[in-house]
C-alpha cells in the first residue's frame, strides 16, 4: 500500500483479526460482507488473520469461496504457527512465506541501533545476551529490551551484568568453567559450581539454554562436545531438570569407564579357549597306564567352548519388526499411545525405527515426556536392543522412486498397496 510507518496511529484499510478468539463461521461471514466494501484511502484493503490454524472448519469452509474469488481490493494475509493445520483447500490457493529467526549478530546490531535511537547506551555484550534469550524472536528481543531500558541512564549504560541479573541468567564465566570441566572426575568441583549456581536463584532450565548455546559455539573447535549438547536438550523435558543437569556433569567420566570394563568382561567370555590346554602339561609325569584319562579330560573342555562362541548370535539385531506386538505391548500400557501408533506409519532397518507420524500435531503427542519413553522401553522389550527412534511428523514417503517423485508434485501423497485395501 506504500503508507507511511507510524507506530502511533493506526491505518482504517489494515484490519488484523484475532482467529484465536474469532473462529467461528459468523465471524468470517461477517469479514465476507465486510471486504466488499471498498478502501477508505489506501490503494488496497488488508486483512490480517493471526493464528489462522485455530478457525474452525466451518469458518475454513467460509473462507475458502472468498480466497477464491477475493475482490481486487481486498488481499489476504494469513499468519499462523503451524501450518500443517490448515486444510489443503487453503494451502492450493495461497502463496506460502517462510518466516525464519533472526541470526544473533544481525538482532545484536539492530537493538544497538534503536537504544541508540531512543536516547540510551548499551553494551554488545548485554545487547548480544537479549538477542540470545530472544532465540531469534525479533519482537521479544524489542520488548525484552524497552523493559531494561529503565535501568540504563545518561551515564550509565545498559550492561551485561544488568542484563544477567534481570533475565536470570547465570554468569557466563562460571557457565565457561563447567563446561571446561566437561568430562571429568573432580565432582567436588562441578559440585561447587552447581552450589555457586543454586545461590544465585539460577533456574536449570534457563542454565541448560545457555550451555547449549555456548557448546554449539565451541562444536567445531571441540566435537566431542555433541554428547553434551544431546543429552542437554533432554533437561528441558526432564520432570526434575536440576536432577538431571547435575547428573549429566558427575557421570561425565564414569560411564566411558563403566563400557571398557563391561568390553574386556565380554572379550574374556568371548574367548575361553585357554582351559583345553592346561590339563596336558599336567598329566605328563604320570605312567603310561593313565594316559587315557588326560586324553578324556581333554575332550571335556572342549565342548563348552561352542557355546560362549554361539551367544554374540543373540545380540544381533533382527531383521524384521513385527508392528502388531509393539501395538499389543502399547495397549496394556496406554491406550492412547497405541492409538498414535496405530495411525502411524514405520521403517526398520536393523538399527534405527523411524515412525511417520503424519502430522506434527501427533508428532508433538508420540514425542512428548510421557510416550517417547514408552515407546522406548516397548521397543526394547519387543527387540532386546536399544534402538535409535525417529519420530517425523509427514506422512512416510512412498518406496518407488517415481511415485515419491509424482507426490512430490502433488504436494503430497499417501502410497497404497491393493492388498491392504
Amino acid at each position: 500500500n506504500h503508507l507511511p510507518y507510524d507506530d502511533d496511529s493506526s491505518n482504517l484499510d489494515i484490519i488484523e483479526i484475532d482467529a484465536a478468539s474469532n473462529n467461528g463461521v459468523d465471524d468470517i461471514r461477517a469479514l465476507r460482507e465486510k471486504a466488499q466494501v471498498a478502501p477508505v484511502s489506501a490503494p488496497k484493503k488488508v486483512y490480517i488473520i493471526d493464528e489462522v490454524h485455530m478457525l474452525s472448519k466451518s469458518a475454513f469452509n467460509a473462507l475458502l469461496k472468498t480466497l477464491e474469488e477475493p475482490p481486487e481490493h481486498v488481499v489476504f494475509i494469513l499468519a499462523t504457527t503451524d501450518a500443517d493445520r490448515l486444510p489443503a483447500t487453503i494451502l492450493s490457493r495461497v502463496q506460502q512465506f517462510f518466516f525464519r529467526p533472526i541470526p544473533t549478530e544481525i538482532m545484536t546490531r539492530q537493538l544497538m541501533n534503536i537504544a541508540k535511537k531512543e536516547g540510551f547506551a548499551i553494551e554488545e555484550d548485554a545487547a548480544r545476551l537479549i538477542a540470545e534469550r530472544s532465540r531469534g524472536g525479533f519482537r521479544d528481543g524489542i520488548s525484552t529490551l524497552d523493559q531494561l531500558s529503565i535501568l540504563a541512564t545518561s551515564d550509565q549504560p545498559l550492561t551485561a551484568n544488568m542484563v544477567t541479573e534481570y533475565l536470570g541468567l547465570s554468569d557466563a564465566t562460571m557457565l565457561g568453567n563447567l563446561l571446561d570441566s566437561y568430562p571429568s572426575d573432580d565432582n567436588e568441583k562441578v559440585l561447587n559450581i552447581f552450589q555457586e549456581l543454586e545461590n544465585s536463584g539460577a533456574n536449570s532450565v534457563i542454565v541448560s539454554h545457555q550451555l547449549l548455546s555456548i557448546a554449539r559455539n565451541r562444536l567445531r573447535k571441540n566435537p566431542n562436545l555433541i554428547g553434551l549438547v544431546q543429552q542437554l536438550i533432554e533437561v528441558d523435558r526432564h520432570p526434575h531438570p536440576d536432577l538431571k543437569l547435575l547428573t549429566i556433569f558427575m557421570n561425565s567420566n564414569s560411564q566411558p569407564a563403566e563400557k571398557s570394563v563391561a568390553t574386556k568382561k565380554d572379550t574374556t567370555q568371548a574367548t575361553p579357549q585357554k582351559p583345553a590346554t592346561k590339563p596336558t602339561p599336567i598329566k605328563t609325569a604320570e605312567p603310561a597306564k593313565p594316559t587315557e584319562k588326560p586324553i578324556k579330560k581333554e575332550e571335556k573342555p572342549v565342548e563348552p567352548a561352542k557355546k560362549p562362541a554361539e551367544k554374540p548370535k543373540k545380540t544381533d539385531a533382527p531383521l524384521e519388526l513385527n508392528w502388531e506386538k509393539v501395538i499389543e505391548r502399547a495397549k496394556e500400557k496406554s491406550l492412547g499411545l497405541a492409538s498414535l501408533l496405530q495411525k502411524s506409519q514405520w521403517s526398520f532397518d536393523g538399527e534405527k525405527l523411524t515412525i511417520y507420524a503424519g502430522s506434527a500435531f501427533y508428532k508433538k503427542k508420540l514425542d512428548d515426556a510421557k510416550n517417547k519413553p514408552l515407546i522406548s522401553e516397548i521397543i526394547s522389550e519387543e527387540t532386546a536392543m536399544d534402538l535409535e527412534i525417529d519420530i517425523i511428523g509427514e506422512k512416510k514417503p512412498p518406496e518407488d522412486e517415481k511415485l515419491a517423485e509424482i507426490a512430490e508434485l502433488m504436494g503430497g501423497g499417501e502410497e497404497v498397496k491393493l492388498e491392504d485395501i
